[in-house]
């Protein structure tokens, strides 16, 4: 089930109504608390735990719709955690947090069952939004209520893929509605282009950030073309939308 926030952007609930559940798992407590801040903003119920152990009993009571899940834990490995969660919650989503960087750690991690991760340092908005695609993706949520994002008189259906702004409707390649919409999931927030290259062009995208600004102007052309104009650029920080004044 999804609904709009008074924030503007789609929350993400249980088909009963009810909160999506968030278990996060690191021993370094600095984390577990900014990521409990950006996940209760979400409006999610968010567990933490420090150890392999304190996890194991924290998804048994929590049923999580997710997990956050650090590779290195003081009593186990986060592959040892995974290992066990997988026998009781064998659908939750895993987004492993990770200092370490070489790829083979990467491919562990994903090999043994992890559907995605973050390197430490990570961004608050890139974890959200990587949870938000991987509970989406697990059908946890019911989506037949429809997801709609609006921003001003814009609105973005994720469902159906139709865009419209003041009720005309514009149509998008598959880039461009990605890239719209992650600007609307985040309203009034500048995004980076490392961020969006990131979060539109996937991690392993090899090419250069001047892609975001070719598709952001091509955006431009259909939503502010004749309009007040929504998208802004933050010289040296990167691209925001928020409604026209």
């Amino acid at each position: 089930m999804t609904t709009i926030s008074p924030r503007g952007r789609t929350e993400l609930l249980r088909p009963d109504g009810s909160p999506v559940r968030v278990l996060v798992v690191d021993d370094e407590r600095s984390i577990t608390e900014l990521l409990s801040m950006a996940l209760r903003y979400e409006g999610w119920q968010m567990c933490s735990a420090g150890d392999g152990q304190g996890a194991l009993r924290a998804a048994r009571e929590l049923r999580p719709d997710a997990v956050v899940l650090d590779m290195m834990l003081p009593d186990m490995d986060g592959l040892s955690v995974l290992g066990r969660l997988r026998r009781e919650l064998p659908d939750v989503p895993v987004l492993f947090l990770t200092a370490k960087g070489s790829v083979e750690d990467r491919v562990a991690g994903l090999t043994a069952g992890g559907d995605d991760y973050v390197t430490k340092p990570f961004g608050l908005e890139e974890v959200v939004a990587r949870l938000r695609g991987l509970i989406r993706r697990s059908g946890t949520t019911d989506r037949r209520a429809g997801s709609l994002l609006v921003v001003g008189d814009l609105t973005l259906d994720e469902d159906s893929h139709e865009v419209t702004r003041g009720g005309e409707g514009i149509h998008l390649t598959a880039t461009e509605f990605e890239l719209l919409r992650f600007l609307m999931r985040n309203p009034r927030r500048v995004l980076s282009k490392a961020q969006i290259l990131d979060r539109v062009w996937s991690y392993d995208f090899g090419g250069h950030a001047n892609v975001v600004e070719l598709y952001i102007s091509y955006l431009r052309k259909k939503i502010d073309a004749g309009r007040e104009p929504m998208i802004h650029t933050r010289r040296g920080a990167g691209y925001m939308i928020k409604p026209a004044v």
